[in-house]
């Protein structure tokens, strides 16, 4: 056996860490090496988690959106049997975030594979949709050309409704709004369209509701996380 790689959850929000479990300071303590999306915000994180923690005394990587560079060191680390943690910004690392590249290179060197249970919007938000949660789809982020996004959008819901299969989807906080409106536009009256919006913060909220609903109800949506959600 080649190391050991655990894989940590973040809080989605900042005032979202009494999410995490209670675990997750004994696993980042464990760590003698990190690969994070974001260095700066995985040592600001992990002090809220345990105040105690020394940053100096690890080893850090910094994959951002570039996990390929950082392979190799994976690889020498690994062989020096140490324990990895790999972490993203928010959220579970490789579920919508970088990490699977890593994680896909730890099992070809029969490392151990050990993931902690953490906050993840996608389950978050499909669990409180009141949509099907056995035959769903995540797609990630939607084209941002209006007339791509618009038949991506009927394609979706296309698919929702014909195969009952829930079509999950996020937009960069900034064009909430944007997204919003072109789902109002191009979605049936009858279809549903539920938003998860700042999952585990103080202000969360999760509305699903027929789009003629959403018509009759305009909102403004903040520049904070949300998930789309597409169904029938």
């Amino acid at each position: 056996m080649n190391g050991k790689i655990i894989l940590i959850p973040i809080a989605l929000a900042e005032d979202g860490y009494d999410a995490l479990p209670a675990s997750i300071a004994s696993a980042i303590n464990a760590c003698q090496v990190f690969f994070a999306e974001n260095i700066r915000t995985a040592r600001r994180a992990f002090k809220k988690i345990d105040k105690s923690f020394d940053i100096d005394a690890r080893i850090w990587h910094e994959t951002g959106q570039a996990e390929e560079e950082k392979i190799e060191a994976l690889k020498a680390h690994l062989k020096e049997n140490k324990t990895i943690g790999i972490v993203s910004e928010s959220g579970c690392p490789g579920i919508a975030d970088p990490g699977q590249k890593l994680v896909a290179v730890a099992h070809e060197m029969k490392a151990q594979v050990k993931p902690f249970s953490g906050p993840s919007s996608i389950l978050l938000a499909l669990m409180a949709s009141g949509m099907n949660g056995q035959h769903f789809t995540f797609n990630g982020y939607l084209p941002i050309p209006s007339g791509e996004r618009e038949k991506m959008i009927k394609t979706l819901e296309k698919k929702a409704i014909n195969e009952n299969c829930t079509q999950l989807f996020i937009e960069t906080p900034y064009r909430n709004n944007q997204m919003l409106q072109s789902l109002q536009q191009v979605l049936q009256d009858n279809t549903k369209l539920c938003i998860a919006y700042h999952l585990t913060s103080a202000d969360e909220w999760v509305i699903t509701q027929k789009i003629a609903e959403w018509k009759r109800n305009s909102i403004t949506l903040p520049k904070e996380p949300a998930i789309f959600i597409i169904g029938s």
